[in-house]
């Protein structure tokens, strides 16, 4: 799975959002809504680029462009945790969860969600 930029992500969480499919035109109003200001061609360009890396899948209803995302958001956050990891720590599970709890990043809730998490998972 290639690496995708910044604003090919922006453009894959709009369509992840949106179920998995979205059309040029609603793409363009998320991105209104966001108050992003990317033209037409910059748009159009970072799509071709999430089709070309495989991110992405292309189809026409009537005239109009659907793009229906080929990876699911899920899988994209756990290539790049794995990437994240691998990158900065080694692999080391247990060093990346140390700096989460040396630098007081996790909530008493988030702390609580991950140990009925394990306990889940040991069952």
């Amino acid at each position: 799975m290639q690496q995708i930029s910044e604003s090919e992500q922006i453009l894959m969480k709009i369509i992840w959002k949106n179920g998995g499919t979205a059309l040029y035109s609603q793409i363009m109003e998320e991105l209104e809504k966001d108050h992003n200001e990317w033209k037409k061609n910059t748009v159009l360009t970072l799509l071709s680029r999430l089709v070309e890396k495989g991110y992405l899948q292309t189809g026409k209803i009537g005239r109009r462009n659907e793009y229906r995302a080929v990876v699911a958001e899920q899988e994209y956050r756990a290539k790049q945790t794995r990437t994240f990891l691998d990158k900065v720590y080694e692999g080391n599970v247990g060093g990346l969860v140390a700096t989460l709890l040396q630098q007081n990043v996790l909530s008493e809730e988030e702390l609580k969600e991950i140990e009925a998490f394990w306990e889940r998972r040991k069952s």
